[in-house]
This record gives structure tokens, sequence and C-alpha cells, in this order.
């Protein structure tokens, strides 16, 4: 998944001969489907249609700082069997792009919502401080372990190695 900065506007009439223009985040697989759902959203926002509507610019938005781990809220609403839905979610990835790819991924896991029937409204990168869900608070500590309790250790060579040792093998470290 990558971020796009889709930039359009309705097509210079008499009335209007400078239109505004309209800029967009979206988070789409390429740059077709970027510009499907800027048009998409952009009629259900203004008066605007892909008819009567050209764009300007289509960019790729890279991550500033691609390396290092952030924690990333996403504001998001979907449609279910039931109806329509609000949500605010918390991911720990590296890209905002990434983030977005396992909302995604967790939408449909947990509730079988489809790309088309996901709206992700915005994304924003969020202080270690201000972390709500405690499923990214267990993550946030600053002396966090992940023990390894029960190693089975081989021996280096095949030589070395036996199938029957006079004692049990000690696993505890």
């Amino acid at each position: 998944l990558h971020e796009y900065q889709v930039i359009g506007r309705r097509l210079p009439t008499e009335n209007e001969p400078t239109p505004k223009l309209f800029r967009m985040r979206i988070f789409a697989p390429n740059e077709v489907v970027a510009k499907s759902r800027y048009w998409y959203f952009l009629s259900k926002l203004h008066k605007a249609k892909r008819a009567s509507g050209e764009i300007v610019s289509v960019n790729e938005i890279f991550e500033s700082k691609p390396l290092t781990v952030k924690n990333y809220g996403i504001w998001l609403r979907y449609d279910s069997r039931s109806g329509t839905h609000n949500m605010y979610k918390e991911y720990r990835e590296t890209t905002r792009a990434a983030a977005v790819a396992s909302c995604y991924q967790d939408m449909a896991a947990r509730h079988r919502a489809r790309f088309s029937s996901v709206q992700i409204i915005r994304v924003a990168e969020v202080k270690a401080a201000d972390v709500r869900r405690p499923y990214i608070q267990q993550l946030i500590q600053p002396n966090l372990k992940f023990p390894l309790p029960h190693r089975n250790t081989r021996a280096a060579k095949r030589s070395d190695r036996s199938l029957i040792i006079a004692q049990r093998p000690s696993t505890f470290y």
C-alpha cells in the first residue's frame, strides 16, 4: 500500500475560470486506484465528479524516517452488515502506509470489512504518553524484554550430536 497526494479541481467554466483546488492524501496500491478513490471521496464531499473535473497532480508521499518505529492512531469509518460505524485504532509501525495496511488487514480479520467498505478519515502519529490502547501501551515500556526461557542447544557439528545422551537436556538459562 502506498500513500499518494492527489490534487484535482473542477474544469474551468465561464462563471468560474479558476476553480478551487482540492487536495487529498489517499492510501492505495497504485496511482490508478488512488485517482479513483479521490473522485469517490470528492463526489461525497463536494459537488464534483470525474466527468466535469480534472486531476492536476498525483505524487507519492514517502516517510521521512522509515526505519524508526512509531505509534499511529487511525480514525476510520466502515460499513458492516448492520450499518456504518466510526472507529479509532492504534498501530505500531515504521511508516504511515504500513500502519494503514495493517489496519485494513485487521479490519478484514476482526470485522470482515472489505477494502471498499473501509474509509480512512485521519492518520496521525501518537506520542507514547497519549497512547490509549493497552495492547500498544505494553510495547512502549522502556526496558521491554523478550526472554527465551526454553531453548534447546544443539551441537555445532553433526559428529558431536548423538541420539542417546546420559542426562536430560538443560533448557533453562
